[in-house]
């Protein structure tokens, strides 16, 4: 019953309440974190100490006065998803909750998969989150110092250019490269050439002489690339790689925290091993479990190939779990990074259900979303005695009228849900039948149906009513909404993507995922009616459609017809839980 759904989802915030009992502020404070502070990042356990590390932090504690500085680094080669989100949360919540900064630092590094359009996206769902970053930052802008540093590191003896094509390095127990202890002064040289063009692609790399955590050996520090950047040109054609670039992108900006999931744990050696290798200020890499969900993929490949093949219309298409799909299906911000404090700053991975989102989602739309009547199968109504055409009040939050209200005409014709009606009663059934009257929210009448007018097929078409002041008769077994002098308007109600819980599972979908595809993901109603309330309405305006659901306009409205889609239903359907 709703009432059992009702406790259950009551007992459900109870829990979160009980076993975090904390605000995402107060997760990210650095104490309950046991994280180090700034300038003690030698306390930090597996943390190398040199005999400069305490000169090097010292002068760290001159740069940033002691302050926490934290960066988010996305590669600008897709869009963002909600496993994004929680890293959002964690890098710019951390630096906030210790009056710290955050840096937004594009990993643009890969000429051959950037695209301005993902620099831009990542950047609005930052700020949509409600993050600003302290600065705006790109690898690129540091690709000079990064490559005198790589010859400083040739120089030191820590890296050779490797003769070894890209086939011959990957997979584990990889023999050591033949040129590992090529000169000096050979490798300074290979190296200024692969700077000057005169290598092929994959012809040569630059190595460095270290083994990672994973038995990894001699990870590639530079590749050769002759794909213009988006920045910078043709002035380069040698890329360095994330192995190489980030940790010293983090030296170069003073980060004190380093955050990362759990899968760059294995490039903590390297990490450490390259900022100490070349003598300069080493932050401290935390890492931390990813958040995944259930019935949805992420991976820009997959997504690729979900708008390629029509599945979705783009990758904000809103049955996606990308930040900007949540945002077009109407998902406030507040209730992601709500969400992601309730996940919890864990080490182990996290796989949460949708409709865990989708309740941090109704709690805040119950809260801001104003209602407005909508009615998205009409049958058509006649009110024969009503005595006049008339306006109603409707409030917009009915728990708190003082919260304003709009006006709604009220005429002879007004349009109600087919599923409102039926011609025979039923057990149960607690709506308008020709023997049982039913209650206009709002309006103050009850109407009784007096005739019910067919069409050639036999389908019900339009009733034919009397109405009674809702003071003057017994108090009917239900209200329902309703509309007259409508606006129409295209409502898009969505369902989950995938059939099963993990599409990608083999185990689960032997024949992959476009195999999955739930067919009724998507149904679209294009002649629903709304209350002329909602005709002024922006793109992203929310609304919660009294008795249908949680709505949002969707881009596509034109002013001459609004598109809505629907968000989440007003309670979680028990089938899915």
């Amino acid at each position: 019953s709703v009432d059992r759904m009702e406790r259950k989802i009551f007992i459900f915030k109870s829990i979160w309440v009980t076993v975090d009992g904390k605000s995402l502020m107060e997760q990210l404070r650095g104490e309950a974190l046991k994280f180090h502070k700034p300038g003690e990042n030698y306390k930090t356990e597996g943390y190398v100490v040199t005999p400069n590390t305490m000169n090097l932090l010292k002068k760290h504690l001159e740069e940033t006065g002691g302050q926490v500085r934290t960066r988010f680094p996305p590669e600008p080669n897709g869009i963002l998803h909600i496993g994004h989100a929680k890293a959002i949360n964690f890098n710019f919540g951390f630096a906030k909750a210790n009056n710290g900064i955050c840096f937004l630092r594009y990993d643009d590094t890969n000429p051959e998969k950037e695209e301005e359009k993902y620099f831009t996206a990542i950047r609005e769902m930052v700020e949509w989150l409600g993050y600003k970053p302290y600065a705006v930052t790109h690898a690129s802008d540091n690709f000079q110092l990064l490559y005198d540093l790589a010859v400083d590191l040739i120089r030191r003896g820590h890296a050779y250019v490797c003769h070894q094509r890209g086939e011959e390095l990957k997979g584990h127990n990889v023999p050591p490269s033949p040129w590992r202890e090529r000169p000096v002064e050979e490798s300074l040289i290979l190296f200024d050439r692969m700077r000057k063009g005169m290598f092929a692609e994959g012809e040569v790399t630059l190595r460095m002489k270290m083994v990672m955590e994973d038995g990894k050996m001699d990870p590639v520090a530079y590749r050769i690339k002759y794909t213009p950047h988006h920045r910078t040109g043709d002035t380069w054609c040698i890329y360095p790689t994330y192995d190489y670039t980030h940790c010293l992108c983090d030296s170069i900006e003073n980060i004190t925290h380093s955050l990362c999931t759990k899968e760059f744990q294995s490039r903590r050696s390297s990490y450490f091993w390259l900022c100490n290798a070349l003598d300069v200020y080493c932050p401290v890499q935390w890492e931390y479990g990813r958040l995944n969900l259930t019935y949805t993929v992420v991976s820009k490949r997959k997504i690729i190939k979900l708008v390629e093949t029509g599945i979705v219309r783009d990758w904000d298409d809103p049955r996606l779990f990308t930040l900007t799909a949540l945002r077009r299906r109407g998902f406030p911000p507040q209730a992601i990074n709500n969400f992601c404090a309730r996940v919890g700053v864990t080490v182990a991975q996290t796989t949460m259900e949708p409709h865990l989102l989708e309740a941090c989602v109704r709690e805040v739309l119950n809260d801001t979303a104003p209602r407005a009547m909508a009615v998205l199968e009409p049958l058509k109504v006649t009110i024969t005695n009503l005595p006049t055409n008339k306006e109603v009040r409707v409030p917009d939050f009915p728990a708190n009228e003082a919260k304003g209200s709009h006006v709604v005409p009220f005429s002879k014709t007004i349009f109600i849900e087919k599923s409102d009606f039926r011609e025979v009663m039923e057990k149960g059934y607690k709506r308008l039948t020709p023997d049982q009257p039913v209650g206009l929210r709002h309006a103050g009448y009850v109407i009784s149906v007096q005739r019910v007018i067919k069409d050639g097929c036999g389908n019900v078409c339009e009733l034919e009513v009397t109405c009674a002041s809702s003071d003057s008769v017994e108090k009917p077994k239900a209200f329902i909404q309703w509309v007259s002098n409508p606006l129409q308007c295209e409502v898009r109600l969505y369902e989950r993507l995938f059939l099963h819980k993990n599409p990608e599972d083999p185990a689960e979908v032997p024949a992959g995922f476009l195999t999955d595809i739930n067919p009724y993901s998507l149904t679209v109603i294009e002649s629903a009616l709304v209350d002329r309330s909602v005709g002024k309405s922006k793109v992203f305006d929310k609304f919660q459609f009294e008795r249908v659901g949680y709505f949002s306009v969707d881009p596509d409205s034109t002013s001459e017809k609004l598109v809505f889609n629907r968000t989440v239903t007003l309670k979680e359907d028990p089938g899915k839980i």
